[in-house]
């Protein structure tokens, strides 16, 4: 008995060693909303982007809350949305414990990267040249969000 517990304790611990760290700390993406476009899903799971301009979301004016496409989390309260001129959705701050982060360097800059932390989804980067007290800049993918006002 003691010698299968050995052996069970190195082959895991060994294994733990020797896995990537990504895959070994990663966090579990899974599709839980099953209406998604093809769209979405490589945003939302492929850590894609829609082009500028194009989410219907930059227009929204309304007092509500910005949920996550996937999950249905609330993720944005809409006092906290502003219009950056960079052709997605912005927002100075996240619910609290809205959002995990990892740094980004997929385009040969370190960039702050965030998914949601109820279904591991992508949703975009947040910079430090927002107009909010903390500076921050949640840059969004549109088509990650769902808009319900508050009526």
């Amino acid at each position: 008995m003691r010698r299968k517990f050995l052996k069970f304790f190195t082959s895991s611990f060994l294994a733990y060693l020797l896995l990537p760290y990504k895959f070994a700390f990663s966090v579990t993406k899974k599709i839980i909303n099953k209406n998604l476009t093809n769209q979405q899903k490589n945003i939302l799971f492929n850590e894609g982007t829609e082009r500028p301009f194009s989410s219907s979301l930059l227009y929204e004016k309304r007092e509500g809350y910005y949920h996550c496409a996937n999950c249905g989390a609330k993720l944005f309260s809409s006092n906290a949305k502003f219009d950056s001129g960079t052709g997605w959705p912005s927002f100075s701050e996240s619910l609290p414990g809205a959002f995990k982060t990892k740094v980004d360097y997929a385009f040969g800059m370190k960039r702050t990267e965030y998914h949601c932390a109820k279904c591991g989804a992508h949703h975009g980067h947040v910079f430090n040249d927002g107009p909010g007290k903390d500076g921050k800049r949640f840059c969004n993918n549109g088509l990650c969000l769902i808009f319900k006002p508050t009526n």
